[in-house]
């Protein structure tokens, strides 16, 4: 599975953002998805994900109510949208695909087998 993440820039403090991440080699349909985030000296952290097959959704905490996972099936490709973004949102963000073995969203980078190349968001304040 090869992952492609876009849609990150720079936007102001409370402003909004969609990152896209598009599969390809194989659907994704099924598979567990997640958003992680890796500010500059810190380790990543997971931000949200979702179980395909049953359409459940996970957030960390900091990003519940702002931020939301969705995909689209037909196009192999996961969204994250972001609102009311603030500046401690400011991170490089990566979508993983889980393995076939995978069957819950995990908060574990490690548990993740497939990472797109990441794209940064920056907010100000």
């Amino acid at each position: 599975v090869q992952l492609q993440a876009s849609g990150g820039g720079l936007v102001q403090a409370g402003g909004s953002l969609r990152l896209s991440c598009a599969a390809s080699g194989r659907t994704v349909s099924s598979a567990v998805m997640g958003w992680f985030r890796q500010a500059p000296g810190q380790e990543r952290e997971f931000v949200a994900g979702r179980r395909g097959s049953v359409s459940s959704t996970y957030y960390a905490d900091s990003v519940k109510g702002r931020f939301t996972i969705s995909r689209d099936n037909a196009k192999n490709t996961t969204y994250l949208q972001m609102n009311s973004l603030k500046p401690e949102d400011t991170a490089v963000y990566f979508c993983a695909a889980g393995p076939l073995t995978l069957w819950q969203v995990s908060a574990n980078p490690n548990d993740y087998d497939y990472w797109g190349q990441g794209t940064l968001v920056t907010v100000s304040s």
